[in-house]
């Protein structure tokens, strides 16, 4: 397997390797559904604003409101994006009025709750910290202890549908 490991470029050739024996040995997905057997139900925007709100309420009360959270078509995980966090402003009638907004993959529809959690987490943590900097490291880390462990599953994922397909349908 030649093929350059994208969602794992920032991890160590060790790792790299142990990832592609996996991929190559068919491996890869076994592990995933072994440790992640089942999908969410989170199906719709309405839903998905529920579990985003609830989030939001256990940790971050007092940061600003979310006007808009969504499932998104136009996301393409290609791009480094798994989901997006954006801050709009607006004058309207000389005021100066902002929106925050959350607009998560359409991928992440159909996986695995603890995935989507670490993408909800990590938008979340953009209300207070725009920057991917250690607060913002540590925030995510508040909110969700294993952030980093499933960031790198995340990563397996996205690895596994890259090479092989998606395993959840």
């Amino acid at each position: 397997m030649s093929k350059q490991l994208k969602y794992l470029s920032a991890y160590s050739p060790d790792v790299q390797a142990q990832v592609k024996t996996l991929l190559t040995e068919k491996r890869l997905e076994k592990f995933l559904l072994k440790k992640y057997p089942k999908t969410h139900g989170i199906a719709n925007d309405n839903q998905l604003r529920e579990f985003v709100q609830d989030l939001k309420n256990q940790y971050l009360k007092k940061s600003a409101p979310l006007s808009k959270i969504t499932f998104d078509n136009k996301i393409h995980v290609i791009n480094n994006a798994l989901g997006l966090h954006s801050y709009v402003t607006r004058v309207q009638g000389g005021k100066l009025k902002s929106k925050n907004e959350i607009k998560i993959a359409a991928l992440f529809k159909k996986t695995p709750v603890e995935f989507l959690s670490m993408i909800v987490v990590h938008e979340l943590a953009h209300l207070k910290e725009k920057e991917h900097n250690k607060a913002f490291y540590k925030l995510c880390q508040h909110m969700l202890p294993n952030y980093h462990q499933l960031e790198f599953e995340l990563r397996l994922y996205l690895t596994q549908i890259e090479f092989i397909g998606p395993i959840y349908n």
